[in-house]
């Protein structure tokens, strides 16, 4: 990379990642082609209403533990604005005729590379704050499509997309099969109708198996007829983060397909965050129409047995505070569940400071936690949780999203830190009434 794109996001990475063979005329094109494409009338209302106030850097976890500049949420999208008012605003023509925005350049996308992917959680915190109402997440995941039809992802994101290798039906089948044989439980796979379908994330698979028990003994126990689907089984966020949205497109098509087939009447996503928010709030722009069922997180289940007294639970002891996953609460809008179902388990809740609808991300959400390059600037946002978590005072933390778990882990390692988030699902499975 040139030392002038160095100079124009601030970089200290020395090369960005490519995909495919296109020349870098190509690749300029291809993002322009996609920015102009992707501006929408909301879109460009945003682009015009900016004030360069600096709120959003404010709350933003890559500026405030650093305090650089370049981590300016608004400055992730200047390529996308440079853009839109050179070739399709509402002076375009000013703008081209008097020189006054220069055409984007392969040395500004490789340099934004990566501030649109390693210093970005999507976490929506400068959306909150913006006092124009400008969606500065939502324009980010549209400015990572571009990059991503120029051929300009990290690589790490690209190798979890496609034929997802990591969980393939074979490896799921191996995994059920393998947590059956250990835990002495049924888990129904292709039952041709149940009131649920069942999903998992690979994390989960990987990292995390027992939470498929434990989710199998909560439906059990709230008297669910469930199962799992091969045709359709993993809830995942991949494309939405790398930015190839017809590939998210068609892994939701996968998850309705399987639900239809089965005739359930539920869609109930696992601890995970953005894979709840893809499917949550854009999988019926896939399907054309109305879904016919209810999609709900995992939390917001449970939060309903509590209510409607399906799910009877054992009081917990000691005290627990609770980390908010960014895309199940401020985005999702599911901040009160997971505190109903603290509440009926009887835990001595310590709210982490600033937590809830404006609680800060883990660090490794919108696909950093899998780009090692940015592994740096992600344990300096992590020590905002480190002191989150101690100022809590609790003796336990738990979550609701298996990459927070993971980015927990890492963090922790990391510092030497004897802290660990785990599984409210897990919690309610200890302590379920019989």
């Amino acid at each position: 990379m040139t030392e002038r794109s160095n100079q124009l996001a601030g970089a200290t990475w020395e090369i960005a990642d490519k995909q495919g063979d296109l020349s870098d005329n190509a690749r300029v094109e291809a993002a322009l082609n996609s920015f102009v494409r992707d501006t929408s009338f909301a879109t460009a209302t945003y682009m015009e209403s900016c004030i360069h106030c600096g709120l959003c850097a404010e709350v933003c976890q890559f500026y405030t533990t650093t305090g650089d500049p370049k981590y300016t949420p608004i400055w992730k999208l200047e390529p996308f604005k440079q853009a839109y008012k050179r070739e399709i605003g509402p002076f375009w023509f000013i703008y081209k005729a008097l020189g006054l925005k220069r055409r984007v350049t392969i040395d500004e996308l490789e340099s934004w590379q990566h501030l649109l992917y390693d210093t970005c959680n999507l976490c929506g915190r400068c959306s909150m704050v913006c006092p124009m109402g400008i969606d500065i997440s939502s324009l980010i995941g549209v400015a990572r499509r571009g990059m991503y039809r120029a051929g300009l992802v990290p690589d790490e994101l690209m190798a979890l997309e496609g034929t997802t290798p990591h969980l393939n039906p074979e490896v799921f089948a191996a995994c059920i099969k393998q947590l059956e044989q250990d835990y002495d439980i049924k888990l129904p796979v292709d039952l041709e109708q149940a009131d649920v379908l069942l999903t998992i994330s690979a994390v989960e698979v990987l990292k995390y198996p027992k939470a498929l028990v434990d989710l199998a003994r909560i439906l059990n126990h709230m008297g669910y007829s469930w199962t799992y689907r091969s045709e359709g089984y993993e809830a995942t966020s991949l494309g939405a983060l790398s930015g190839d949205t017809d590939w998210q497109a068609a892994m939701n098509m996968k998850l309705i397909q399987a639900a239809t087939d089965c005739k359930a009447k539920l869609i109930v996503l696992p601890e995970c965050g953005h894979a709840y928010s893809e499917l949550r709030w854009h999988a019926a722009n896939a399907y054309g129409k109305a879904l016919p069922f209810r999609i709900l997180h995992i939390t917001e289940l449970l939060a309903e047995g509590v209510e409607n007294g399906s799910l009877r639970t054992t009081r917990a002891a000691g005290s627990v505070t609770f980390h908010d996953p960014c895309a199940v609460s401020r985005v999702g809008g599911a901040t009160a569940a997971p505190r109903k179902v603290l509440k009926a388990l009887g835990v001595d809740l310590h709210e982490l400071p600033g937590g809830g609808d404006m609680n800060w991300c883990c660090g490794g959400g919108g696909g950093v936690a899998s780009i090692h390059r940015a592994d740096e600037l992600r344990h300096k946002a992590f020590q905002v949780k480190i002191e989150q978590v101690e100022q809590s005072g609790a003796d336990k933390l738990y979550t609701s999203c298996s990459t927070c778990r993971q980015t927990f882990e890492d963090g922790g390692k990391h510092f030497d830190w004897d802290r660990k988030a785990d599984s409210l699902v897990e919690l309610v499975a200890e302590h379920l009434a019989d």
